[in-house]
């Protein structure tokens, strides 16, 4: 009767032996590939990223790996609770998902006063809004703001967007131009008239002394033409 149950015990160890039988991964190393991968993948977000990564639950086994790659399923975005993968890609075939809370707190610009259309936005005017949630054509950087020009007048705190403003006309309509055409060892200079208002880098139009309809790209207050 003796032999039988030390039979049966040993028989119970080795059923719960794992097949591998080898050292267990390290759930820290899990968690660290976890950090790391979220931190890379947030790197080109404006703002503060915040990371926390949830334990794994210590029954959890598995064999050890020198090499893991993390991952996001497919359609997970990296905001509020996310499930982010970890697999084995050397000696074991093996994967495993964990969660991890990511917050992002980004300042967006607001209008400190209340801006007139045509007004040029300056430091003074510009407040911020902490947020945890990036809105699609916002601005976080007052450099991105400052100098441009309101397209419509906006309340007092409410958030700057793209849309509202614009780069300042460096080129007016009916300004007398500078027209350029630049080409390999040659350069032809002429005025023009410009027939609309273009900020820097933008398209514009132009008429020439001799009644030619021409376009080109406005560099420095220079309507730069393709030879």
């Amino acid at each position: 009767m003796k032999n039988s149950m030390i039979s049966l015990l040993a028989l119970i160890t080795l059923s719960a032996t794992p097949a591998w039988a080898g050292t267990a991964q390290s759930h820290t190393e899990i968690r660290d590939a976890v950090t790391a991968f979220v931190r890379t993948q947030t790197q080109a977000i404006p703002g503060k990223v915040s990371i926390q990564v949830a334990e794994i639950d210590p029954r959890t086994l598995l064999p050890a790996c020198p090499a893991l790659e993390a991952f996001l399923p497919p359609g997970t975005q990296l905001n509020g609770n996310s499930s982010v993968g970890v697999r084995c890609i050397k000696k074991h075939n093996w994967s495993i998902f964990v969660q991890a809370n990511v917050k992002i707190s980004i300042n967006m610009l607001t209008a400190k006063n209340t801006l007139l259309q045509g007004q040029t936005v300056r430091a003074e005017d510009i407040g911020m809004l902490s947020s945890e949630t990036l809105q699609t054509g916002t601005f976080t950087e007052p450099a991105q703001a400052i100098g441009k020009i309101m397209k419509y007048g906006i309340g007092a705190g409410q958030i700057l967007r793209q849309d509202m403003l614009r780069a300042p006309y460096t080129v007016k309509q009916g300004q007398t131009v500078q027209l350029q055409v630049l080409g390999s060892g040659f350069r032809v200079k002429a005025e023009g008239q410009a027939l609309n208002n273009a900020a820097e880098g933008e398209t514009t139009s132009a008429r020439t002394a001799s009644g030619q309809l021409i376009s080109g790209v406005v560099k420095g207050g220079i309507i730069e033409l393709k030879p």
